[in-house]
């Protein structure tokens, strides 16, 4: 799939915000301790817990509330993994694919692009279990979960420097301890979807 930043601009994919907040004195520690964005990736993958498999929702999206965690589902997962990219001076932004839930509706996944070598690529740091092989590769996608069209998926090919809005706000619906994912949307809206046109 191509790619498509929704701007040329790379500086907008190193800004701190109030999502991927790698302004924070403890991201900024680990990502220099960690030093690469292959070491990133594989703490985020490894080292922080999917909400899910966890059995322990902790509600936390911002990067350093997930740092704080080490418990997140994919939304805030791809926000720490910016946040520690950001913090290396490399440009990091978000993915998007929208999922069958298993109960017959669609839920939106996050994951990440990473501008390396002169070119974006997809990452996915959600996290391996049975089933799950996601991979650092910058040459062939690795992600956690391919995209099957015949059942209504499909992928955003858009980058995105922060996470849309209506994301945020489902985001911050959620409640400590409480499984499930009813408060995230089943896509994105159509103005956010493709990046830049």
């Amino acid at each position: 799939m191509i790619l498509r930043p929704e701007t040329d601009d790379p500086a907008a994919f190193l800004v701190a915000d109030e999502v991927i907040d790698h302004h924070d004195p403890r991201l900024r520690r680990l990502a220099a301790e960690l030093a690469t964005p292959r070491a990133a990736f594989h703490h985020v993958r490894d080292e922080v817990a999917h909400s899910a498999d966890a059995g322990a929702y902790s509600g936390a999206f911002r990067a350093s509330e997930v740092l704080a965690a080490r418990n997140a589902i994919c939304h805030g997962k791809s926000h720490l993994l910016a946040a520690l990219l950001r913090a290396q001076g490399v440009p990091a932004g978000l993915c998007y694919q929208r999922l069958e839930d298993g109960a017959g509706g669609f839920v939106l996944h996050a994951l990440n692009a990473v501008h390396l070598d002169g070119r974006w690529a997809r990452l996915d740091a959600r996290g391996n279990r049975e089933g799950v092989d996601a991979r650092y590769d910058l040459e062939r996608e690795r992600l956690a979960w391919p995209v099957r069209p015949e059942l209504g998926e499909r992928e955003y090919p858009g980058v995105f420097a922060a996470p849309p809005a209506a994301l945020v706000e489902a985001l911050a619906r959620a409640v400590p301890g409480r499984f499930g994912y009813d408060y995230l949307p089943s896509g994105l809206p159509d103005g956010a979807a493709g990046g830049r046109g």
